[in-house]
């Protein structure tokens, strides 16, 4: 299986561990896939992340700590990709859509790095609309 979309191969773990209700979720790591695991944990999705590397793997691994509200139902409620290898999906920095109603966040990756839409909307920039989650 080649792997064409990581970000949506992310995307489908945290989706799966939130199901089983599993509390840890493990994914090969790259910048992209930290700099949206630090914007997860600045917005209260997920408790915690780690990036562990070894000799064996210099990529490394991404750990995700996934937040639960009183122990059993994930904050998590969704995630979904938008834009995808066959369809890109830019906007420019005077974009007004939003995520899931407004109840959600945008991430977006940007020319200075990535950042939630709120983020890219109060410096005045576009980019490429990478995932929603609520």
């Amino acid at each position: 299986m080649s792997m064409t979309d990581p970000i949506a191969d992310m995307l489908t773990r945290i989706r799966n561990a939130r199901q089983a209700r599993k509390e840890q979720v493990t994914i090969p790591a790259s910048n992209l896939k930290i700099a949206i695991a630090q914007i997860m944990k600045e917005e209260g999705y997920v408790k915690k992340y780690k990036v562990i590397r070894s000799a064996k793997n210099k990529q490394g691994v991404l750990k995700l700590t996934l937040r639960f509200d009183d122990e059993t139902q994930c904050v998590i409620e969704g995630l979904a990709r938008v834009s995808r290898p066959g369809r890109r999906v830019y906007v420019g920095h005077e974009h007004t859509i939003k995520s899931h109603g407004g109840v959600g966040i945008l991430i977006l990756s940007t020319s200075q790095g990535v950042m939630t839409d709120k983020e890219a909307r109060r410096r005045h920039i576009g980019g490429e609309v990478l995932c929603s989650l609520w």
